[in-house]
């Protein structure tokens, strides 16, 4: 304004000389705000990082671009925040293993159980036929044995009484009678397989075989369950020098051999070795007890020497030193008569009898390894968790028909009269494996069905003296719950009556 203002008076002032005089015309000014503008200091801008790409003279995206990088300050990222989740407190976490150390606890035991009155103790003389039909109280001494091998399983109903009992059944007495008999006085060799349909009471007659043998002095081995050996959950080695290709299985059988030793220890100190083992990591001398040979095992890569020492000095017979019988049951024999899930360097399977340890269990079974002071090589099948293993079924079902048509031809003349009905091998099919039939083809067949009425009435009696049952038992009772359980199935009549108080 002041610029203007002194413009104007100079347009107006006259000249010293007393004559106006005419400026001359000068050129449109800028604007008012042009020279405010003008006379504004210019503010001095940031520096402003911007990305330079090649565009064309024709693109759009240039200009959105460049006014978008013009907002992004240089070495700051933009970060999304989202709402994190507030997980609450659940208290201590489970420990490694603590699922399947509580889903295989083993309870033998309920004190809330009444204690039944007049309930015997299972003793030496006392599986036989006579007590056929009764219920006997395993003695603590066999009960701590065997758990020590293991024996019982998680899925035995023991939980719900004041103290372990068994039942014994026909079939119970009629083995027992022949290990009293075959076994320990006339010193044969007894080779059977349990079969019988599931929830049979197969691996409770196993148990009822090695309470027997406990108390009448024979040195049991057992075989808890057969998967372990050959479904490729425990370590394997291969045999040096071995054609075809052998592999031992150090720490299952470290283990087999402390569990033995544990149920069997009094046993075993009373009898002494015929011969040195030098050849052992821990040398035993001659005269030593089969204990301390057991005890030279200290690991695992000195377990399969010490088992073929142990098995030399049981199996001499030349020997007179005197020897136990030996007890060998298994549960789960199908899992021992099939390819392994083990690999070998050419990532091909093995063959379960490849393993030192089956085969030695195969070949006793089958009849090749002799005993010569006595022995019972006892299995199971098992219908729960079984492979599909179809020679070992046709080799038990000729077993079984060659077995009716003997019984038959006692009674009747004729040794042929049944042999028709005998199974034979399907000529269209590949998948027989003539090892499985070798090792099983001389073997006994001890089929196991449901209990009698009268073992029957002999539970209920028991459940209800417990405490369990909370019902009459008188003979309609008693028909009913048989007629139920599939013609007296024991694990039938179980769940029906028992497994329904569980919590």
């Amino acid at each position: 304004m002041a610029s203007v203002a002194k413009c104007s008076r100079r347009l107006l002032s006259r000249s010293t000389t007393g004559t106006s005089q005419i400026l001359p015309i000068r050129t449109k000014t800028a604007s008012l705000a042009a020279s405010l503008h003008t006379i504004r200091p210019i503010p001095t801008q940031r520096p402003v990082s911007v990305i330079f790409t090649a565009t064309s003279s024709f693109s759009t995206s240039a200009a959105p671009r460049a006014k978008t990088a013009q907002h992004v300050r240089a070495g700051k990222q933009t970060q999304v925040s989202r709402k994190k989740k507030k997980f609450a407190p659940r208290g201590k976490p489970i420990s490694p293993g603590e699922r399947k150390a509580y889903r295989k606890r083993i309870v033998l035991s309920n004190n809330n159980a009444l204690v039944v009155p007049g309930l015997e103790e299972l003793a030496q003389p006392d599986a036989t036929a006579a007590s056929a039909g009764r219920i006997m109280a395993l003695p603590d001494v066999v009960v701590d044995q065997l758990r020590a091998i293991e024996a019982f399983k998680p899925t035995q109903n023991f939980n719900l009484f004041r103290r372990p009992s068994l039942l014994v059944r026909s079939e119970t007495a009629a083995l027992a009678e022949r290990l009293q008999r075959q076994v320990l006085h006339e010193k044969k060799t007894l080779r059977a397989v349990i079969d019988g349909e599931r929830l049979a009471g197969k691996s409770t007659m196993l148990q009822q075989a090695m309470a027997h043998g406990f108390l009448n002095g024979f040195l049991v081995f057992h075989v808890p369950e057969g998967h372990e050996l050959t479904t490729a959950c425990t370590e394997y080695v291969a045999v040096s020098g071995s054609d075809p290709v052998q592999y031992i299985q150090p720490n299952y059988t470290h283990h087999l051999l402390l569990a033995t030793l544990a149920a069997n220890g009094e046993l075993l100190g009373k009898f002494k070795t015929a011969q040195a083992h030098d050849q052992l990591a821990n040398p035993v001398a001659a005269g030593s007890t089969l204990l301390d040979l057991i005890n030279s095992a200290k690991e695992p890569d000195h377990a399969w020497p010490v088992f073929q020492a142990l098995m030399a000095e049981l199996l001499d017979a030349k020997t007179t030193l005197p020897r136990p019988p030996v007890l060998f049951t298994i549960d789960g024999l199908a899992h021992l008569m099939r390819i392994s899930d083990y690999r070998n360097t050419a990532y091909e399977r093995i063959h379960a009898h490849d393993l030192v340890l089956v085969r030695f269990l195969a070949d006793a079974l089958g009849g090749a390894t002799r005993f010569p002071h006595g022995a019972a090589i006892l299995a199971a099948t098992t219908y729960g968790n079984v492979p599909n293993n179809p020679t070992m079924d046709l080799v038990l079902a000729q077993r079984r028909a060659e077995q009716t048509a003997a019984a038959e031809a006692e009674v009747e003349a004729g040794p042929d009269a049944t042999s028709s009905n005998k199974p034979k091998q399907d000529p269209y099919f590949r998948g027989y494996d003539e090892r499985v039939a070798a090792a099983m083809r001389t073997v006994e067949v001890l089929s196991l069905k449901g209990v009698s009425k009268t073992e029957t009435r002999a539970l209920l009696e028991y459940w209800a003296a417990s405490g369990v049952l909370r019902q009459r038992v008188d003979e309609r009772a008693v028909l009913s719950s048989w007629t139920l359980s599939g013609n007296g199935v024991v694990g039938e009549l179980e769940r029906s009556l028992l497994l329904s108080l569980q919590v």
